[in-house]
C-alpha cells in the first residue's frame, strides 16, 4: 500500500466557547512548546527533561503493546492519538511499528490546535514517503464523533492534558465513542488532583502569574511576555477517572506517574550544578514509584494518573453482527409468514 499524507482541515470544528479558549491557547504557543510538550521532536527516543520519567514509562508501555500486537502476528495496524499536539507520540508510534515489521500502519492524530497540526504534518514529512504508512493529521474536536469505524482502531491514547481540558460532563460521551472505535488498548494520562502546578502552554517559568480554580475547573494565567490565557482545566482523582471508562472497558492498570522524580529534579535556576541525580539515586526513585504508585494515599499526589484499559467486546457488536442478526431475524420473519403468534415489532 502506497503512503498517504492526508490534509483535511473541516471548516468548522470547534464550536464549543471552552474549546476554542483552548485552541487559541495551544494556537499561540511559542516554539519551544513541542519540546517542553513530548521532548525533542528531532531524536524521539531519548528521554530527558523535567518530563522524562513519565515519558519513559508511557514509551515503555506502548512498545509493549505494539511488540505483544506484532508477536500474536498481527502486520497491520491502526492508531489513533485523540489530541496529539504536534505529533511526537505518534511519529514515535509509527516508526518503532515500522522497525518490528507492521507492513501497514494506519495513523491518524488530531487536535483542536490548527498550529500544532501544522507542525505535526511538517515533523512527520519524512515518514510519509515510506511505502505501508498512511499518516493523518487533521484539526479536530475530541466531544465530536470519531470518523473511524467500530472496533477499527488496536490502539487509542489521549496523553497528558487532553482530558483535563474537556468538560467533565462530556467525558461519558468521549468513553463511548472511544470505545466504540477502539478494538484494542486505550492508554491514557490526565493530571492528578494533588499534582504540582502547570501552566499546560509553556514551561511554569515563563509565567508571571497563574491561579486554578478548582471549583470551576479554570486555570488562569498570566505569562511573563504580557499574554493572559484563560483554560478550561480539570485535575482528577483515581476513582472519578476509572469511573468515567469503566461502562466501556475493562480496567488493566490505574497508577500515579511521576510521584518522586519531578519533585526531586534539580533547578537550575536555584540549585548549584554539583546536585546531580546520579544512577544510584535514581534506581532508588525508581524504587519509590513502584512501591507507592498504585496506593491510594501516594497515586493522587503524581504529575499524572495512568489509565491503561482494553474494550469490553461485549459492550459494543460489531456493525457486521448487528447486519447478520437483523437479516437472520428478517429470515426467521419471512419463515413463519403471517403466524399470529409471532409478534412482528419494526419493519425494514
Amino acid at each position: 500500500m502506497s503512503s498517504r499524507y492526508r490534509f483535511r482541515d473541516p471548516e468548522v470544528m470547534v464550536h464549543d466557547s471552552g474549546a476554542a479558549k483552548v485552541a487559541a491557547a495551544y494556537n499561540q504557543a511559542g516554539g519551544d512548546y513541542v519540546t517542553y510538550a513530548d521532548g525533542d521532536p528531532t531524536h524521539l527516543f531519548e528521554f530527558d527533561g523535567l518530563h522524562a520519567y513519565a515519558d519513559r514509562r508511557v514509551w515503555t508501555l506502548l512498545d509493549k503493546k505494539l511488540t505483544d500486537l506484532h508477536a500474536n502476528g498481527t502486520r497491520s495496524i491502526r492508531i489513533l492519538d485523540a489530541g496529539c499536539g504536534p505529533g511526537t507520540w505518534l511519529r514515535r508510534l509509527v516508526t518503532r511499528a515500522r522497525a518490528l515489521g507492521f507492513t501497514t500502519i494506519t495513523a491518524r492524530g488530531f487536535d483542536v490546535a490548527r498550529a500544532q497540526i501544522q507542525r505535526a504534518r511538517l515533523l512527520a514529512k519524512d515518514l510519509c514517503g515510506i511505502p505501508g504508512i498512511t499518516l493523518t493529521f487533521d484539526v479536530a474536536d475530541l466531544t465530536a464523533e470519531l470518523p473511524e469505524a467500530d472496533a477499527s482502531v488496536d490502539l487509542t491514547l489521549c496523553l497528558y492534558s487532553v482530558l483535563s481540558h474537556l468538560p467533565v460532563a462530556s467525558l461519558p460521551k468521549i468513553s463511548a465513542e472511544v470505545a466504540r472505535v477502539t478494538s484494542g488498548h486505550f492508554i491514557a494520562t490526565v493530571r492528578s488532583v494533588g499534582s504540582t502546578p502547570t501552566i499546560s502552554v509553556d514551561s511554569i517559568e515563563k509565567a508571571r502569574h497563574f491561579k486554578h480554580d478548582n471549583s470551576r475547573d479554570r486555570c488562569e494565567i498570566e505569562l511573563c511576555d504580557g499574554r493572559h490565557i484563560e483554560l478550561s482545566f480539570h485535575l482528577f482523582t483515581g476513582s472519578e477517572l476509572r469511573n468515567c471508562f469503566l461502562d466501556h472497558f475493562d480496567i488493566e492498570d490505574l497508577r500515579g506517574l511521576d510521584l518522586f522524580h519531578n519533585r526531586f529534579a534539580p533547578d537550575p535556576r536555584w540549585n548549584p550544578a554539583s546536585l546531580t541525580v546520579d544512577k544510584r539515586f535514581s534506581n532508588e526513585l525508581e524504587r519509590l514509584e513502584e512501591t507507592y504508585a498504585t496506593s491510594s494515599g501516594f497515586m493522587e499526589r503524581a504529575s499524572h494518573l495512568l489509565l491503561v484499559a482494553h474494550r469490553r467486546q461485549s459492550v459494543f457488536p460489531s456493525l457486521g453482527r448487528q447486519k447478520t442478526d437483523a437479516a437472520r431475524d428478517q429470515g426467521d420473519a419471512n419463515d413463519h409468514g403471517d403466524d399470529p403468534r409471532i409478534d412482528k415489532i419494526g419493519a425494514v
